[in-house]
């Protein structure tokens, strides 16, 4: 190819995937991914009862400037991963939190409430 950097930008962004870890923290858990270079107003995440998408979107502009000629390039991909987890959770108490290019999501799990729960009287 002509434009070397192009064909390996193509390449890696058709098999990107967000890097997700996850960990049951016992009343939560906790998903960290690794998005270097994504800001905040790049990242949209939907949560449901027991999933979470990550979606992202990243720009990337470069130009050099030689001698009598400028270079610049252009780069866009969007990604996106959903984690499924064992066990509801509960959608207002779950937070996201972007720290040098690492998502951190706290997703606190559902507390369970049984309807049929009485006392019994001991005869």
């Amino acid at each position: 190819s002509y434009f070397p950097e192009a064909n390996y930008w193509e390449d890696n962004t058709t098999k990107f995937s967000i890097p997700i870890e996850v960990s049951d923290k016992g009343k939560c858990y906790e998903l960290k991914a690794e998005l270097p270079g994504i800001k905040k107003e790049n990242l949209d995440i939907d949560i449901d009862s027991n999933y979470v998408v990550v979606n992202a979107k990243k720009e990337e502009e470069t130009k050099t400037k030689e001698h009598n000629y400028t270079k610049t390039e252009l780069r866009y991909g969007e990604f996106s991963r959903t984690i499924y987890l064992p066990e509801e959770i509960d959608t207002n108490k779950t937070e996201a939190e972007l720290k040098d290019g690492v998502l951190k999501i706290t997703a606190s799990k559902k507390e369970l409430v049984s309807e049929n729960k009485k006392k019994l009287a001991v005869k």
